[in-house]
């Protein structure tokens, strides 16, 4: 594949927005391996950005990048006018970023209250948390007031996914990264997940979103960008993208099939 990015010549009206997050020229390193070659990506505030791409292109390493898990040897990362690229990850997440990680992040032997107040800077009981925001959660994640007192790891795969998107807003977060939501979920599952992002979207929320499924990547994005070996390839409207199975074939390797 081209290492020319393709950018959608509809893709003005998305572009428009300010972006909240802006990579230019990231470069990553993990030892010995480069990673990442030079990404370029802009995160419009208020919309929701999919990272696509196959295995292996650099989608997981882009998020963690960003966080400051690992160190960009290259490059720059702004997020809301300053940037944040030598920063560690927790001077980052208070800036306002939050990270749902393709592992979850949760802490099994706790309860799902317990995992709650941890997530909340600050908290030391329940009571600390703040009850609007929780009575939001519980609309979102009906499953989390049922299992309040349960301890973490006997949840269902899809529960422990809504108690890690529940935990990273627990608070008021300006961007929220989330790596592959929908993997090993059922469908009924999915449907649910889906829904509460919508409502998430709906309340103003920026989410940068990498997921494999592209029927559920395809209902939620505004903006679109597709990695390749280290590099954004593409970028454009999520909308055009979902219309164009021979561009979804040549970018991702899908086809009609794999939409069903």
């Amino acid at each position: 594949m081209s290492n020319a990015v393709q950018a959608s010549p509809h893709a003005g009206g998305n572009a428009a927005a300010r972006p909240l997050l802006s990579l230019a020229g990231v470069h990553t390193h993990i030892g010995a391996y480069h990673i990442l070659h030079g990404v370029d990506l802009e995160v419009p505030a208020g919309q929701t950005t999919l990272l696509l791409g196959r295995n292996g292109a650099g989608k997981t390493t882009t998020l963690r990048t960003i966080m400051g898990l690992w160190q960009a040897s290259a490059g720059g990362i702004a997020f809301d006018g300053d940037d944040i690229s030598k920063l560690p990850t927790p001077e980052i997440s208070q800036r306002g970023i939050a990270y749902v990680p393709e592992n979850m992040g949760i802490f099994g032997e706790l309860t799902v209250r317990e995992n709650m107040v941890l997530a909340a800077r600050g908290a030391r009981r329940e009571a600390d948390i703040d009850a609007a925001r929780l009575r939001w959660i519980f609309g979102l994640f009906p499953a989390m007031q049922k299992f309040w007192n349960h301890p973490a790891g006997l949840l269902s795969g899809g529960q422990k996914q809504m108690l890690a998107v529940s935990r990273a807003i627990v608070e008021p977060r300006k961007l929220i990264l989330i790596d592959e939501p929908s993997k090993g979920l059922a469908p009924s599952i999915i449907r649910n997940m889906l829904s509460a992002f919508r409502e998430l979207k709906a309340d103003g929320a920026t989410i940068l979103l990498v997921e494999q499924n592209f029927a559920f990547a395809s209902q939620l994005g505004d903006t679109v960008a597709v990695m390749d070996d280290g590099r954004v390839v593409h970028r454009g409207a999520m909308a055009e993208l979902a219309e164009d199975e021979a561009l979804q074939s040549r970018l991702l390797g899908l086809s009609l099939g794999a939409h069903q």
